[in-house]
């Protein structure tokens, strides 16, 4: 399959959608409980905390894992080989992945989400089965996401932007609604953010392995273990 530069951009656009069916507009990833709690009720209190989260958070793992599932995918000669990939990369990516989800609900919101790209993604090209099968079951959403985007030729560093863009959109759209933010606020935030998303692809892509990477959010995880027990809630984490 050869995809020319535009058609790349296009695939990267539709995977990055809010209207790609996953379901991500329904978690805050812990925000919820934050502002509930007081603890992000202004546009610098968010700002600093997305900062946070893209160093030291499980978004800069999974932006890593992106990175190192789309690297084994192309060294497998994707879609130019048939046959059965090596399970062993993919599916030791996904169990960290898994492993190092510290509440319940996070571990649900990756795997929930990945699950329904997986149904997408083989619903579009069914040959992809076998890919997602090496990779185990449940997929996390950041390995779906990878393998994806490796299949539609997607270069690696506009992956990775692609996802970290993504999270950071979804979570300030879920702030807009919590703090309030107005509409521009959260546009303005999300530009500010630019230098830190491009930061945060660069550490990603220089990461040989998950085993390196370490997590120091114990604010975020306390407050995702702590969103269910919320009088009200809007989202699922």
């Amino acid at each position: 399959m050869t995809t020319t530069s535009a058609q790349a951009l296009l695939r990267l656009l539709q995977l990055t959608s809010p209207a790609l069916p996953v379901g991500a507009y329904s978690y805050s990833e812990g925000l919820e409980t934050l502002v509930e709690q007081g603890l992000v009720t202004t546009p610098t209190a968010l700002t600093y905390w997305l900062e946070q989260e893209l160093v030291y958070g499980l978004v800069a793992i999974d932006a890593a894992a992106v990175g190192l599932v789309h690297q084994t995918a192309t060294q497998a000669a994707w879609g130019l080989q048939e046959g059965l990939p090596t399970a062993e990369p993919f599916a030791l990516l996904n169990h960290q992945l898994s492993a190092l989800r510290d509440s319940e609900e996070t571990r649900q919101q990756s795997w929930a989400m990945g699950r329904a790209l997986v149904r997408m993604a083989t619903h579009l090209h069914p040959h992809l089965k076998p890919w997602f099968n090496a990779a185990g079951n449940p997929c996390n959403f950041a390995v779906a996401f990878a393998l994806l985007a490796a299949h539609w030729q997607i270069e690696p560093r506009q992956a990775v932007l692609g996802y970290l863009h993504s999270w950071a959109a979804n979570l300030i759209t879920s702030a807009v609604k919590l703090v309030p933010l107005g509409q521009t606020v959260g546009q303005q935030i999300l530009l500010d953010l630019y230098p830190v998303l491009e930061e945060a692809c660069d550490r990603a892509l220089a990461t040989q392995s998950i085993d390196g990477l370490y997590l120091s959010s114990w604010g975020t995880s306390l407050a995702t273990m702590q969103h269910e027990a919320l009088y009200t809630r809007l989202f699922r984490s």
